[in-house]
């Protein structure tokens, strides 16, 4: 065995110890549904390492991502369902049958023609298990196995399935054939969206300084609806532009979050050195900190 396998089987028995009579009781206790949070959370916290190009913290965050497969893998063996064995068994397997361009004599020379590759490769898959599980499925059940969006869980955050969606969208050639088209249909879901206040007579403000939308109006569930519907388009418009320009809408969105936060929390300092608060501060000041606080930054 070599020391990496060492090391490897030397997590899963400690895992396994851990959940074993006399073991630790909170981890005793965990079930597949109380340790799915904690999963989220690692993924994200390895995206914030990665971002922060933060090596040493990287390399925690992905043992407490890998502890995640172990203690689920742990669970499953004890239940008799599967073992971290078969994880990665089926993991090398897919890594071989995805790959035929290395491990076979399929030709890819290009990272597009590996996709497409991957994409034909997943749909034969996909149509084996169903011949395979038999004629069990609804009609229902069949539409969604056939779909080429088949897959694309919604469980994960929206911006990230929509990402997700319109590129599988756009693998068989339903996609906007340049940009443009889509900054053309941003500006056109803008204008719907305004449309809808306007007919109704809304103009949302903020009626108390630091409480956002403190002033908007009461809607009908239908007015709401409608402009939910409106708002969604445009996010997924953006989605999509991001996409187009080969950019993750999810970092892209993450990296604006925290120029935002450390831009607000300088403002915040300098009202804190003269004795207020951003409450006490008129809107003309904020602003005028805020612009400050950006041009003490250097452009990335």
């Amino acid at each position: 065995m070599s020391i990496t396998g060492e090391r490897f089987e030397r997590a899963v028995q400690i895992m396994a110890r851990l959940r074993a009579p006399g073991g630790c009781p909170w981890d005793r206790e965990q079930t597949f549904d109380t340790i799915k949070s904690y999963t989220l959370e690692e993924a994200y916290e390895v995206l914030e390492a990665i971002d922060n190009r933060d090596w040493p913290e990287l390399t925690g965050e992905l043992g407490d991502l890998l502890l995640q497969v172990l203690f689920y893998s742990e669970m499953a063996r004890e239940a008799g369902y599967f073992s971290v064995d078969d994880v990665l068994d089926r993991l090398s397997k897919k890594l071989m049958d995805r790959h035929p361009h290395v491990f076979g004599d399929v030709q890819a020379d290009t990272s597009a023609e590996v996709l497409r590759n991957w994409e034909a490769l997943k749909a034969l898959e996909k149509n084996k298990n169903r011949q395979t599980e038999g004629s069990g499925q609804n009609a229902n059940q069949e539409d969604e196995a056939h779909s080429v969006l088949a897959g694309v869980s919604s469980k994960m955050p929206a911006m990230m399935e929509a990402y997700k969606l319109s590129s599988r969208a756009a693998r068989v050639g339903f996609d906007w054939p340049e940009v443009q088209g889509l900054f053309s249909k941003l500006e056109e879901e803008t204008a719907e969206l305004r449309a809808e206040l306007n007919s109704n007579n809304l103009s949302p403000q903020s009626a108390t300084p630091g409480i956002a939308g403190s002033g908007k109006p009461r809607v009908s569930a239908e007015l709401h609806a409608r402009l939910e519907d409106e708002v969604g388009d445009m996010f997924f418009v953006l989605v999509n532009i991001a996409r187009f320009l080969s950019l993750d809408p999810e970092s892209a969105l993450r990296k604006t979050n925290r120029k935002f936060k450390r831009r607000f929390q300088w403002m915040e300092e300098q009202l804190q050195a003269g004795g207020r608060s951003p409450q006490q501060a008129s809107m003309d000041e904020l602003e005028t900190l805020w612009q400050q606080a950006k041009s003490q930054e250097k452009p990335a």
